[in-house]
């Protein structure tokens, strides 16, 4: 990889998607951080079919700290690992509440203390809810990334080292919109649509041609 054909691959990826947003819903920083937890091993869409109802019966940090661990599990049992998300919810609002004066730290140091939140999701949660730059690596960056070039590897961190090696800071939070973008409609895991992909003669991936 290389300054100038990373630059390449991002101007081809936005005359591609444009500027994509986060597809998970939310109107605050706490609806951000339970809904990034439990976007975990699932999809967005599965996420937000079940938090309108969540949010509605706990509308806060507050709200949630208070939840009995069974109720909240009820409700999120179909975003998968619920009994685990549950308990990491309400261990996470019970911290904000208790000890952060029910605010959402901004530092992804503070963030990776919350229950539930590790590197990734921290990097989620700087990027979207505080416009702070950041560049989250889940399944779909990590397979772009690798496919198209920049690293070769399945350790996330490094994946994420690679591409802000790479990719200038303010546009650190775009490229992992981007990336997800393009892992979701053309990167796919299974059966990638390379014949139609605007990044081919930029990339890697040894089955392009295939």
């Amino acid at each position: 990889m290389t300054d100038d054909r990373s630059r390449r691959i991002l101007h081809y990826l936005k005359k591609e998607y444009g500027n994509p947003v986060t597809e998970l819903r939310f109107v605050n920083l706490y609806e951000l951080a339970v809904s990034v937890i439990l976007s975990a091993q699932t999809t967005d869409k599965q996420v937000n079919a079940v938090t309108p109802e969540l949010f509605k019966r706990y509308p806060s940090f507050a709200d949630l700290s208070q939840a009995h661990q069974t109720e909240v599990a009820a409700l999120i049992r179909s975003t998968g690992f619920y009994q685990n998300k549950a308990k990491n919810i309400i261990n996470l609002a019970k911290k904000v509440t208790g000890e952060l004066n029910g605010k959402l730290p901004d530092t992804r140091e503070e963030l990776m203390r919350l229950p539930g939140i590790g590197r990734k999701s921290a990097n989620v949660i700087l990027a979207v809810g505080f416009h702070k730059p950041a560049l989250a690596v889940d399944t779909h960056v990590l397979r772009v990334a690798n496919r198209i070039g920049y690293i070769r590897t399945p350790v996330p961190f490094e994946v994420e080292k690679a591409l802000t090696s790479f990719i200038p800071r303010e546009e650190w939070s775009a490229a992992h919109l981007l990336f997800i973008k393009h892992g979701r409609t053309t990167c796919k895991a299974r059966n990638p649509r390379c014949f139609e992909c605007a990044l081919i003669s930029l990339c890697d991936f040894e089955y392009k041609n295939l």
